[in-house]
Parts: structure tokens; C-alpha cells; sequence
């Protein structure tokens, strides 16, 4: 089908509908429509509920849900739920957490969950009688908005500030009111949302009242939006020991000589770009997994670290590790806006699941685990990289999605494990070796 209009009422079409319509598009489409009918869930209200999370939904995109245990945060015990398709990602955090585990596991802390949102607009009136109402305008806001802030005032959240900024010299005439929320153990986008939208039509008012804004066109409200930019909610994640406790954690390396390699691998990530991109991924590859598992937004959550590893004007690694006094630390600080309340962390059965097994922690607690499970993979990226390489753990890891891609049977891919367990994995390696078995041509070890 050649699509030459847009499509109108492609939401109200059945599920089938959707499928033939889109199916039209490929060479196959009844393999189109079968294909994607595999994949729904056995249960038709375990499918409703999939459905209902998102629009025109056709079938489920699944991926492994795994379990990293022997992680020891701030002296609790915890197995962690990861929902990530990297086959590496889950034993490198289990390799880590379980290295930490007898020295002294990973330490945690909060240092603040504020977050902000604002609003956006144009002032053509004189700049002083909107600055210089500032903290009236913040009381008229607090005090007129407090039937929406209520509820999250009574779990100890609610508004902490408000305040007016100029947006010159980039943008004259522009300003934006800058409004810090607290949201308690939800992840507070919807609070945060409605508050700011309130504040939009509020605003207007207050300048009315006071006899400020007599022309119309004085003031134009652009938008009221929420930022994932959270800079003020922070979390650390730090692992510390002696350096000769590293000692065997390389072939050829003493523990001082481990020590001092980690270091510089750090500061290469830390005073070059290329090099801290890959650093913070693997430190994204950890929070992101957990983020998954437990409902909450890891688009948000990893946008907000990107930006906070440019804060300083360069994009650089998010931890830094410290050598002195005979002591090996390693520290990450990274901005961490997510929730144990509302969203998919309440409605997703997994992720409830998931809750369950942390223990239902609270949203401070929750920032901690993640934070953990981003150290742990990092350290345990760089232990590889610059011992082995990343290559030979990744790849081993990797061999199973290799064997299964060139249709290797189970028989195969038994005997495939066994013989790679000491050697190199590439995919032309396995493809000849499947070959070689098929051939009864075995290659000599």
C-alpha cells in the first residue's frame, strides 16, 4: 500500500484493525499480524492492562527481567530486580555488588529531592513591578493553589520556593517563574504539572488585583512545564576499602597497581568527552535497569544525569575515585527524580512485584538502591577494561544470542559453551565452530 493521506481514527480501530492496516505496508503481512499475536499475553486481563498503558498498543515488546544478588546497601542485604536486553549488564553488577559485599558493601546517601518546574513568559510592562513583587506574588501562589497542594502537604511534600528570573540577555522581555517542589515518595510530575498550570492562571490574577496589568498584551504566559533538569535531587553512592584489599583483582597488577590503573581510567573519563559518554552509559546501564524494574521514567532519570555531567561546562564522568591515605574510593553523584507511589510503580504487576522484592522502600531508599546498581556496573566495566578487556566477558555473555542467531540446536549450543569457555567468542568463531560440528570437522583446542 502506498500511503498517500494521513490515516484518520487510527486509535478507535481494533487491535486487528491496526495490525492489517499497518500490515498493508510489508511483503508479509499475515506473518506481520502472526508474529505480533505471539507475543500477547496468555491472560486477557494481563493483556488489557498492557494494552491500557499506552496507545495503539499490538503486542508486547518484551524483555528479561533478572535478578542481581549480594548487593549490600548501607548494611541491608539486597537481591535487585534489573529489566535490561544487555546480556552483560546483569552479571556485572552481580560480580561487583558481590566483590563489595565483603568490604563493607555500598554507601549510600540523599543530600536532597527537590524539584523544580516553571513557567515561561513574556513581560512588556515595567521589569520592576514584576521583581519587586516576588515574594508576594510566591505567598499569592502558595496561599491560592493550596487545594491542590493539600494532600501531598499532609505527606510531607508541597511547594518550597517560588521565584522570578530574567531571561536576558539571550531572550529579552522573557521571564520564568521558578517554583521547588518536595513529592514526598511519588515521582511528583503529575503534582508538579497541575500546580504550575494552576500558577499560570493565577499569575495574571495577582498583577490584576494589584492594579499592575492593565493592558492585556503586558503579559503572555508561554508555558507551564515540569523540568527533568533536578540538579537539587541528589543522591551519592560510594564503595571504600583499603587498596590492599585489592589485591588479585588482576593478572600482573599488585593492589596498589589495580588501584592507581582504576584511578586514571576514571580520570581519562573525567577530562575527556568521548571517553566519559561510554563511562556515564555504563553507570546508565545499572540506574536504568533498576529504574525499569520499579516503574519509574529512566528517560527522565538519565536525561537529568546527562546534563548534571555537563554542569561544570564539559561533559564529563560522573564519579571520581581517591586514592589517599591508603584507602581505595570510589564515589558517584548523580541527580535521581523517581518514586515508589502513583505511575507504573503502583499499576504494572511487575513492578510491584519488584517493590516487594526491595522490601518497599520509600523513594529516598529506592534513589539509593539505583544509585548502587549504576556504581556497580561501572566498577565493574572498568575492573574489565582494564584488566582483561571489555571484550571477553561481554562476548561469552553475548555467545548465547550469537548461537541463536545462526539457528544452532540445543545440542549445539551445549557443546558451543563448553568449548568457548577458555577462548575468544566472535560470531564468524561460533559460526565456524557450528559448522565444524555439523561437518563432524571439531577444530583442535
Amino acid at each position: 500500500m502506498s500511503q498517500k493521506e494521513p490515516v484518520s481514527g487510527f486509535s478507535r480501530l481494533s487491535k486487528k484493525e491496526k495490525i492489517a492496516l499497518a500490515g498493508n505496508l510489508i511483503s508479509n503481512p499475515e506473518q506481520f499480524a502472526r508474529e505480533l499475536s505471539r507475543y500477547w499475553h496468555h491472560d486477557p486481563e494481563v493483556q488489557s492492562l498492557i494494552d491500557e498503558l499506552s496507545e495503539n498498543t499490538v503486542s508486547n515488546f518484551i524483555l528479561p527481567f533478572g535478578l542481581a544478588p549480594n548487593f549490600l546497601i548501607n548494611d541491608t542485604p539486597y537481591i535487585l530486580p534489573l529489566v535490561i536486553e544487555e546480556s552483560s549488564v546483569v552479571a556485572a553488577a552481580s560480580r561487583a555488588a558481590k566483590l563489595w559485599f565483603t568490604r563493607g558493601g555500598f554507601r549510600s546517601e540523599v543530600i536532597s529531592t527537590v524539584k523544580p518546574g516553571h513557567i515561561y513568559f513574556k513581560w512588556r510592562a515595567n521589569p520592576e513591578l514584576l521583581l519587586d513583587n516576588e515574594k508576594e506574588i510566591e505567598s499569592y501562589l502558595i496561599e491560592n493553589s493550596s487545594h491542590i497542594t493539600e494532600n501531598m502537604e499532609k505527606m510531607g511534600g508541597g511547594i518550597r520556593s517560588i521565584t522570578i528570573r530574567d531571561m536576558k540577555p539571550e531572550m529579552p522581555t522573557h521571564y520564568k517563574l521558578e517554583a521547588k517542589f518536595e513529592t514526598a515518595d511519588s515521582m511528583g510530575a503529575n503534582f508538579i504539572n497541575t500546580c504550575l498550570e494552576c500558577f499560570s492562571r493565577l499569575l495574571p490574577e495577582f498583577f490584576r488585583e494589584k492594579g499592575i496589568l492593565i493592558d492585556e498584551h503586558d503579559m503572555d504566559i508561554n508555558m507551564a512545564i515540569l523540568s527533568n533538569h533536578t540538579p537539587e535531587c541528589l543522591v551519592t553512592c560510594r564503595v571504600e576499602c583499603t587498596i590492599q584489599d585489592l589485591a588479585g583483582m588482576g593478572s600482573g597488577l599488585d593492589a596498589l597497581g589495580f588501584a592507581e590503573k582504576f584511578r586514571d581510567a576514571v580520570d581519562i573519563a573525567r577530562y575527556d568527552t568521548y571517553r566519559a559518554v561510554t563511562h556515564n552509559k555504563g553507570i546508565y546501564n545499572g540506574i536504568d535497569a533498576l529504574v525499569m524494574a520499579t516503574g519509574n521514567d529512566y528517560r527522565a532519570v538519565e536525561a537529568a544525569g546527562h546534563a548534571f555531567a555537563s554542569s561544570g561546562g564539559r561533559y564529563s564522568a560522573l564519579t571520581v575515585a581517591d586514592l589517599s591515605g591508603g584507602l581505595f574510593q570510589y564515589e558517584l553523584k548523580v541527580p535521581m527524580a523517581i518514586g515508589t507511589v502513583g505511575g507504573l510503580t503502583t499499576s504494572h504487576p511487575l513492578a510491584r512485584l519488584s517493590m516487594d522484592l526491595l522490601g518497599h522502600p520509600d523513594a529516598r531508599q529506592l534513589m539509593q538502591i539505583a544509585a548502587s546498581a549504576g556504581l556497580a556496573n561501572n566498577f565493574a566495566a572498568i575492573w574489565s577494561l582494564i584488566t582483561s578487556g571489555i571484550q571477553k566477558g561481554h562476548m561469552k555473555m553475548h555467545l548465547a544470542n550469537i548461537l541463536r542467531a545462526i539457528g544452532a540446536t540445543q545440542e549445539e549450543k551445549d557443546s558451543a559453551l563448553e568449548y568457548f569457555r577458555d577462548k575468544t567468542v566472535s560470531y564468524r568463531a561460533a559460526q565456524d565452530y557450528i559448522t565444524a560440528l555439523r561437518t563432524k570437522e571439531i577444530p583442535d583446542d
